[in-house]
């Protein structure tokens, strides 16, 4: 295994943490471009390993993946250093940004700019949800019984986050153990924690810390999930943000560099100014760091664990659909009419014309500043 400066690994990640748009699919290619194509640190086959590894854990994988790939060549230290690094840059222009928005006198252009942008966000969400779709059903495999499984999971996923609230998480989890219960042999049964999957109480950090906690360690199916799993809290539980300004924070994660997770960095700041923000990304991206860190070596491991596999395939076929399913509510969140004209162009360009998530939110917030102004 090759061994990196700390140093080396601080700099090269910061580099990937400052112009990683575009979510995990960018963050992907970087490090591999990195690793394995540029300075061949570590081999295809081994990078691929930590992309599958990284899949079957809950969280933002591609967080998860820069953390594991900086473990594997500076240890812990480099873990901790390179996983900082990745996160510091977009983190820090997204408290930013939601300092501008949320102030009391912020800008005209600003809030138009911002109703534009969270305008395209449903169809952002649809585009998830389907390209999601097309990736996770190859992999189910052409049995008839699984696949049925599969798009019952998708269904329910859908309706938990349109109508279920604060239960989302726990709708997840038993799609994940229903799974688990249909593979494995008869007469043994396996355990998953559901004490996240409550609703959350209290208030002050205390809930700030809670919501960031069920979006750090319960996010099956990649980071477009917490959108629905946030909402409920966010919104109606703690009244932190109103609809509107929810759609905002989504697409401040959406058009910064880094996880999508960070979103919940524009909650915690909503709720309790900057200390909340730098509270909420700090429990969400911990059990990331605390997964390659305790887990270490025997992540490799968990490849060929088949209740992990299970687990993943019905909880994550449900998180799909919450994905899809969060579309509805987010639409209706909408209340001015040239917004639907807004994410109509966005559905186009993105569902039928396949082209790229930031391109569509750029465009957008454009429109928005555009209209307000004018």
């Amino acid at each position: 295994m090759t061994r990196v400066p700390v140093a080396i690994i601080a700099r090269e990640w910061l580099r990937i943490g400052c112009v990683g748009f575009g979510g995990p699919p960018a963050h992907i290619a970087l490090l591999r471009d990195l690793c394995v194509r540029r300075r061949e640190w570590v081999d295809e086959r081994e990078f691929e390993d930590s992309i599958a590894v990284t899949n079957l854990l809950p969280g933002p994988a591609s967080t998860q993946l820069a953390i594991l790939c900086a473990w594997r060549l500076g240890g812990v230290p480099g873990a901790l250093v390179g996983g900082a690094c990745f996160i510091l840059p977009g983190l820090v222009l997204i408290l930013a940004l939601a300092a501008l928005l949320l102030s009391t006198a912020a800008p005209a252009w600003v809030l138009g700019a911002a109703a534009g942008a969270g305008a395209a966000v449903p169809a952002v969400a649809a585009h998830a949800a389907a390209t999601l779709v097309r990736g996770s059903l190859r992999q189910v495999g052409p049995v008839l019984s699984a696949r049925v499984r599969w798009a019952a999971y998708l269904l329910v996923g859908g309706v938990a986050a349109a109508v279920t609230g604060p239960w989302l998480v726990l709708v997840l989890v038993a799609a994940g153990l229903v799974e688990v219960s249909v593979r494995a042999p008869l007469g043994r049964r396996s355990a998953v924690p559901l004490v996240l999957a409550l609703p959350a109480v209290g208030g002050g950090l205390g809930a700030v810390a809670w919501v960031a906690a069920k979006v750090g360690a319960l996010s099956y199916g990649g980071g477009f999930v917490i959108i629905p799993m946030m909402r409920q809290d966010a919104v109606h539980t703690y009244g932190w943000l109103s609809d509107e300004r929810f759609l905002d924070a989504v697409a401040l994660g959406q058009i910064t560099p880094g996880p999508v997770v960070q979103t919940v960095a524009v909650v915690g700041y909503a709720a309790a100014g900057l200390g909340g923000g730098l509270l909420a990304a700090l429990v969400a991206f911990a059990p990331s760091f605390a997964f390659v860190l305790v887990g270490g070596p025997r992540l490799d491991r968990l490849r060929a664990n088949a209740t992990a596999k299970a687990f993943l395939t019905g909880a994550g076929a449900a998180a799909i659909g919450a994905i899809g399913g969060s579309t509805l509510p987010l639409a209706l969140s909408l209340h001015r009419p040239w917004q639907f004209v807004v994410l109509g162009a966005a559905a186009v360009w993105l569902l039928l014309l396949r082209r790229g998530v930031v391109s569509a939110l750029v465009v957008s917030s454009v429109a928005g500043a555009l209209i307000t102004l004018g």
